[in-house]
Parts: structure tokens; sequence; C-alpha cells
């Protein structure tokens, strides 16, 4: 049978009208709900209420457990038990016990002690109250009358033991040998026990051999183990280092040379600045040229005059030392003949354009449809008939002409779509 447990918050000895809403909760479930009730008692007064406050309280919710199985169970055995309370607290504890109607029964959770034995006597009592219950109603008869129960009658006197196997046997000894010890004790004991020096070692359960519980635990990076990247010597190695860069500077190693740079390096870092001045000018003048937003040219500015020139040119390589020969031709200095060479090819170019034209003006071709006619009144025969023919292609497509592609539509949307109401459809 399943079964569940149904955990009560605490009730109070108080009047019923001084509960609180989580405390009629509890006593709505007691009432209503179809379950065995077990009544929790604490003997030993360490939950701060005494044996007489807890029969009390038993004795004021005890009408909500009417036609429901009660078990009244007293808890922390390992503590005091029934017999070791002093006589006028025991009688208090005679009324409940001598009650047919309640299952009176001891127990301890922290040894385990009788826990077994109220749940079996829970469920037990539960199922023959649903059972009871079920034979109550007026469908039970008609099940009963279906059901035949064959009990066997013994044909002699011979006991006949069930068989049970010698290894089953022998398990079943030696589980019952090592039972007494075979409880663990709780990480709340051990640490009871050894006070400070516990220290949670949560490593000891895995299940490994002991070999390898205590291995470190590899991370792993991008698929590769980090350990195998680290270099257990590396501490070592980093003292040597320093002390190594420490005899370094003891000895004047880093000391930097205060010779002076000749007259050559001193042009070299000279010029090397005056670069980059003019490169840090040049980036500004791009910069303000790019965020100008400014037409380039107004109308009002004056034609550009040449800047460069062939004199501006032979003065500037004269400054730099070098003359130029204007005489001689290789310097391409001489416009004239530049200029009369093309001259020379613009008159050659337009020559050769007039012959192209000319020979096409002559070997043009005749139109399409004057090929193949002999006279005026055979071509004006020939463009009846084929006007007739196209009107009787037009005609039949519904075309304007011959040039006429235009698809009508044949779902026209207008007549089409909407909604279809409940008259007829073959027309809107």
């Amino acid at each position: 049978m399943r079964w569940q447990v149904v955990d009560t918050p605490g009730i109070l000895d108080h009047p019923l009208e001084q509960r609180n809403t989580i405390e009629m909760q509890a006593i709505t479930a007691l009432a209503h709900l179809r379950a065995a009730v077990l009544f929790i008692s604490d003997p030993s007064e360490q939950c701060g209420h005494s044996i007489e406050e807890q029969v009390n309280l038993f004795e004021n919710i005890r009408p909500l457990f009417v036609n429901k199985p009660l078990l009244f169970v007293l808890n922390k055995t390992d503590i005091i038990r029934l017999e070791d309370l002093p006589s006028h607290k025991k009688e208090l504890y005679d009324p409940i016990r001598k009650d047919p109607d309640i299952c009176f029964l001891e127990m301890s959770t922290m040894s385990e002690e009788g826990i077994m034995a109220v749940k079996q006597e829970a469920c037990e009592r539960l199922l023959v109250h649903r059972i009871e219950n079920k034979m109550r109603t007026k469908r039970a008869e008609d099940f009963i009358s279906r059901l035949h129960v064959a009990i066997p009658e013994p044909r002699d006197d011979k006991l006949r033991m069930p068989f049970i196997p010698e290894k089953v046997l022998a398990k079943k000894m030696s589980m019952e040998v090592v039972g007494e010890n075979r409880k663990k004790k709780l990480e709340r004991e051990i640490e009871e026990e050894m006070g400070d020096d516990y220290i949670l070692d949560l490593k000891k359960h895995y299940d490994l051999p002991e070999d390898f519980k205590y291995d470190i635990i590899p991370e792993i990076w991008e698929g590769k183990n980090i350990a195998d990247y680290i270099d257990p010597d590396i501490l070592k190695k980093l003292e040597d280092l320093e002390k190594e860069e420490e005899l370094r500077e003891k000895a004047g190693f880093y000391n930097e040379d205060s010779e002076e740079e000749d007259e050559e390096m001193v042009r070299v870092h000279e010029l090397a600045n005056q670069i980059r001045e003019k490169k840090k000018l040049l980036k500004l003048e791009s910069r303000i040229k790019k965020a100008s937003t400014k037409p380039k040219l107004p109308r009002t500015t004056p034609g550009m005059k040449r800047a460069r020139s062939v004199s501006g040119l032979r003065n500037k390589m004269r400054e730099l030392g070098v003359e130029i020969d204007a005489e001689n031709p290789n310097t391409n200095f001489n416009r004239s003949v530049s200029r009369s060479g093309v001259a020379a090819k613009k008159a050659r170019l337009d020559s050769a354009a007039r012959q192209r034209s000319a020979s096409r003006s002559v070997s043009r071709s005749r139109p399409r449809d004057e090929m193949g006619v002999k006279n005026i009144e055979m071509k004006e025969k020939l463009r009846k008939v084929g006007s007739k023919a196209q009107k009787r292609g037009n005609a039949k497509y519904s075309r304007k002409g011959e040039g006429d592609r235009h698809i009508s539509v044949k779902l026209p949307k207008h007549l089409f779509s909407g909604k279809r109401g409940i008259g007829k459809t073959d027309r809107r």
C-alpha cells in the first residue's frame, strides 16, 4: 500500500478561538483527511512543555479524531522510558493506555528503535479502516457475492516448514550479527566527539579507492589540463632570476653610457624631428579641410594661375645643382614638336573616319519589306495580305494590334473579394 506522511505544524495548548491561521489549517487537515493520526509525545519534557500540558492538548483535540485510526507514540525513549518515569507522571498516561481505541507505542528517532513497529502498525490500521469503510457501501455486497475464499484443510498432522537455502540463512545470520554496529555515525555526532579538532571531510565518502580519494581534482580549460602547463620548480627559478638581477644591478650592467653623440647623429635627429613636425601639420590641415562644410571654391574666386612652369622647374633644379638643357629634344621642353605631332595624329584619324562613313553609305542594305519585291504594285499587295492576317489573330485573342501583349485579369479583385453572404454567389 502506498502511504504518505503529513507533518502538521505545532498546536499549542490554548482555546480554539485563540489559535492562529497555521494552527487552524492543521486542525482542519486532521478533521477532514481520511488518514491515521499519530500523536507524538515527549516524556523527557525537553520540548518545553510538561507531560500534563501534552496530555491536555491531546484530550482537547481528540474529538477531531473520531472514526479514525489513532496512535499515541512516546518519543525519545533513548533518554527516558515510560517505566523510568516517576509515578505521578506515569499516571497521566494511564487513561490513554487503557483506552481500547488508542494504540500506545514507544520509539526513538535517534536510535531508530520502534520506528518500524510504529510505521507498520499505522499502515495496518489505516488499511483496515479503509476496507471497513468500503464494506459499508452498497456496492460491497455486489463484490462479495462474486468472491470465493478457498481455505485449504490439512491432510495430516505433519508440520511442513518453508524451504530456505543455507546460503540465505547464513547471510541473514551475518546481517543480524553485524546489525548492531551497522548504523553510521552522523557528521554532527562526529563533530560533537572531536570538538574543535573537527574538520569537514567530504572526500571520504567518494566511491574511489583510498589511494585516489584525496587526489587534486584537475582544472580543465579549453579541453586541456592546466596542471600539464605548470612548472613545479617555477618559484625556485624565479628566485634565481631575482638574485641574478640584483648582481647585475650591483655590477652596473644597466648604467647608461654618457658618451656624447657626434655631429652626424645630431643632424639626423634634427631632420627626423622636422619630418615629424611636418607630418603633424599635414594631418591637421587634412582634418580641417575634411571638417569644413563650406564650398571649396566660391563663385567670386578668379581662375587659378598655373603653379608650375618650365622656367620654374629649370630654376628649381638649378638651385639643387642640376642644369637642364632645354635645347636637347630628349628633355621634352620643345612644345612645337609635341603639338605638331598631336596635329598630325588628329588629321590621320579624321581622314580614316571619312573613309569609313563613305563606305557605309555605299554598302547600306535594302529594307526587309522590299527584298524580293519586283515593283510597287507587288509591295502594296503584300501589305494588304499581311494586315488581313494580323486582323484575324488580333480578333481571336482580343488584341489591339500586333504589339499588344496585355494579359487580362482572370479573377478581378472587385468581383471576387469580400465575405460571402447567405444568398446567391453567382453574381454580386
